[in-house]
């Protein structure tokens, strides 16, 4: 009888949740065909999981981050201005399952606290605020049509629930260690993929995204996932672990050369740079650096330099523009040219909000893109926002001593600086593919601080290299 008396009126709630939900999912179940009951099935269990265990759910998450499937919904209203359709993957459904259950998880047990303070709190609220404003104003002058407009502000909602839902659950360096590992097993496969297609003569794009991928897609999460590899690489683990370093960042190099993502090698450059900068083993990064400079004529193969001199190589057509004596390709002419039309014409129509998210014709150019959408406020926010990444970031890096976390940071402020180039030519910050894994190692960098604090009255085990 004692144990009875302990049941407390959350635990009812809980027991009381889990059989509604058992019962709901049974006549569905009942009604639905086979995909809808499995999809169904599997929520269920993750949200259960959730429950019980937060961790698990985001190992589920780190997975389905780049091995998830996607469906198109290019029948979304007002997404056909822009050129191409809406998409929803299995990290969405995840997120949902995994986010609700999480809300309703702090609602019961009020210890938990439903948003941890952190210091992008702010910026990434006045940012979102911005987005929501700008497009419901586009709602009203007829800018912004059909569901698009809702559902590209939810989908920059969701990179942030990774963000929070990670700040939350992250205590310990165990956990960093753990959910990194995950991140580079997936970035292997990811790789081996990548490889394949090489080998099959077709350029080489993230995994199961239809018969029309985004290689550049690919190419950005591959140059942060390298970043992240460089640092640790050079600041921290046994012999052993150097070795498996080394052996990923061959086979994410060989991926990024198969992407013929020609923004993504554009974003080694910054990469480098910033790696010689901030790095304490200068020489051995200017070292590496000129060393594939010299190679990389040598070693690259035919296809590569054939993208590279395509720039300027293409033949003769319409749409092409001139850049000083250059006349550059039909790609990055369009780039340019939207470029130039948002800077000369369209921001000043609408200067202070934008048109709204959606609420403009596509571009696949970050910085121009915000503009447009939102405003002079809404890059302002965005810059807001980048810039207090990068001030945390460096503040974590200059003090801390573990040299697991060193590296960890001085991977993801050069991964940082390498997707600040990227997306000069591409939509960078609003890719799902790039922006899950960047705002999952964004929470464990901001977490560092506080978890370092919580262990510094245990004996170091930090591993010298």
């Amino acid at each position: 009888m004692g144990a009875y008396s302990e049941t407390t009126p959350q635990q009812l709630l809980v027991v009381f949740v889990i059989i509604l939900l058992t019962l709901g999912g049974a006549i569905l179940i009942s009604q639905a065909s086979m995909g809808i009951a499995v999809v169904v099935i599997i929520g269920l269990i993750v949200a259960i999981f959730t429950f019980l265990n937060a961790e698990i759910a985001l190992y589920a998450l780190i997975i389905a981050m780049l091995l998830g499937p996607q469906v198109g919904l290019s029948g979304a209203e007002g997404e056909g201005v822009r050129g191409r359709g809406v998409t929803l993957r299995v990290d969405d459904f995840l997120l949902v399952i995994i986010g609700l259950t999480w809300f309703f998880k702090t609602a019961v047990e009020k210890e938990l606290g439903l948003l941890l303070k952190t210091p992008l709190n702010g910026p990434i609220g006045a940012y979102l605020l911005v987005c929501v404003i700008s497009t419901l104003f586009g709602y009203m002058m007829g800018r912004v049509r059909g569901t698009a407009g809702v559902f590209f502000v939810l989908k920059y909602f969701e990179y942030y629930v990774v963000y929070f839902m990670a700040v939350n659950i992250l205590r310990e360096k165990k956990q960093l260690e753990r959910f990194l590992l995950t991140m580079f097993i997936v970035c292997f496969i990811v790789s081996l993929i990548a490889m394949f297609s090489m080998s099959q003569g077709i350029r080489a794009s993230a995994p199961f995204e239809g018969a029309t991928g985004e290689p550049n897609t690919l190419g950005g999460y591959l140059i942060f996932m390298i970043s992240i590899v460089m640092g640790l690489l050079l600041t921290w683990g046994t012999r052993k672990q150097k070795i498996l370093l080394a052996i990923l960042l061959f086979f994410n190099t060989v991926a990024l050369a198969a992407t013929l993502s020609r923004t993504s090698w554009i974003a080694l450059g910054p990469m480098a740079l910033s790696l010689l900068y901030f790095s304490d083993k200068k020489k051995i990064v200017l070292f590496g650096i000129l060393v594939c400079i010299i190679a990389a004529p040598f070693v690259a193969p035919k296809n590569v330099k054939e993208r590279l001199l395509f720039t300027i190589n293409q033949p003769k057509e319409e749409g092409q523009m001139r850049v000083g004596a250059l006349r550059v390709d039909t790609s990055t002419s369009a780039r340019l040219e939207s470029m130039k039309q948002v800077l000369t014409r369209d921001f000043a129509k609408q200067p202070i909000i934008g048109f709204g998210i959606t609420g403009y014709s596509f571009l696949d150019a970050q910085y121009a893109r915000v503009l447009a959408e939102t405003g002079l406020l809404g890059l302002l926010t965005f810059l807001y926002l980048l810039r207090s990444i990068y001030r945390n970031a460096k503040l974590t890096y200059y003090q801390t001593n573990d040299l697991f976390y060193k590296g960890l940071t001085l991977g993801f402020i050069t991964g940082f600086f390498a997707l600040l180039t990227h997306c000069i030519g591409a939509n960078t910050f609003i890719i799902v593919r790039i922006m899950e894994p960047f705002w999952f190692v964004t929470a464990m960098v901001i977490m560092i601080p506080i978890i370092g604090a919580h262990s510094k009255t245990l004996p170091t085990t930090v591993t010298k290299s």
